[in-house]
């Protein structure tokens, strides 16, 4: 099935290309290579991947110029690989648009499950709307986004409004990371003040009732100074 998946690599460091084109290969994913911004935006608009791992410190162009040029026309998913560690990048990189951001070095495992969960996300986008609003299932955790439920091993847990919003933003996104910034926009409007305080309050009562252990989590996790992240689905 994965031969018919398109994967477009933009990766200067030769070892590194090497490694990730031989784990995607093992796969059977198809493996198209770029080494060079130019060439990588070329390859994108000629080749259609259906996702792309893009390096942020190519020799010619920086990534987050790439990821902002890549927006422009298209919505494939884009994990970045990257160096990179400061937090202002992964939200820079994120906020331009990347689907995703992966520190280096990083294991095959990761790597795999990153992709599966972009490529998962972006075919959920393309169904039928009933088919995308089906309930979301993880580790014994329901919501149900038409009742507007939330259960725990058949356990009925009730959320305020605001509570159940950001559950189900974050669980229809499962597997990304979604900013801070945007769960403030989507929950209480464009023009409420960019503090995390109030979101943070809300996510402290959240995990107090889906959480086996608050402290544990193994819902929802917390990407510092970035966002939160919502566990895959089942």
């Amino acid at each position: 099935m994965n031969q018919m998946i398109k994967i477009l690599v933009i990766e200067d460091e030769k070892n590194i290309l090497n490694f990730i084109s031989s784990v995607l290969t093992s796969q059977k994913y198809q493996v198209i290579s770029a080494v060079t911004g130019r060439d990588g935006l070329s390859q994108a608009a000629s080749q259609c991947p259906d996702l792309i791992l893009l390096d942020l410190g190519l020799p010619d162009m920086d990534g987050m110029v790439i990821i902002r040029r890549i927006r422009d026309w298209s919505s494939t998913p884009i994990i970045v690989i990257s160096a990179r560690i400061q937090e202002e990048d992964k939200v820079q990189a994120l906020d331009q648009g990347a689907d995703d951001y992966i520190t280096k070095p990083f294991g095959n495992s990761e790597l795999l499950a990153r992709i599966r969960t972009a490529l998962r996300h972006s075919n959920r986008l393309q169904t039928e709307a009933a088919l995308a609003n089906r309930p979301y299932h993880s580790h014994g955790l329901t919501i149900d986004f038409e009742k507007h439920l939330v259960t725990r091993d058949g356990q009925e847990i009730h959320l305020t409004q605001n509570e159940f919003k950001i559950v189900a933003l974050l669980a229809k996104n499962s597997g990304k990371v979604l900013l801070y910034d945007r769960l403030i926009e989507h929950i209480w409007g464009p023009y409420s003040e960019n503090d995390n305080t109030i979101l943070r309050v809300n996510m402290a009562n959240i995990r107090r009732k889906i959480e086996p252990d608050p402290a544990e989590p193994v819902y929802i996790f917390t990407e510092i100074g970035v966002g939160y992240r919502m566990a895959e689905e089942d």
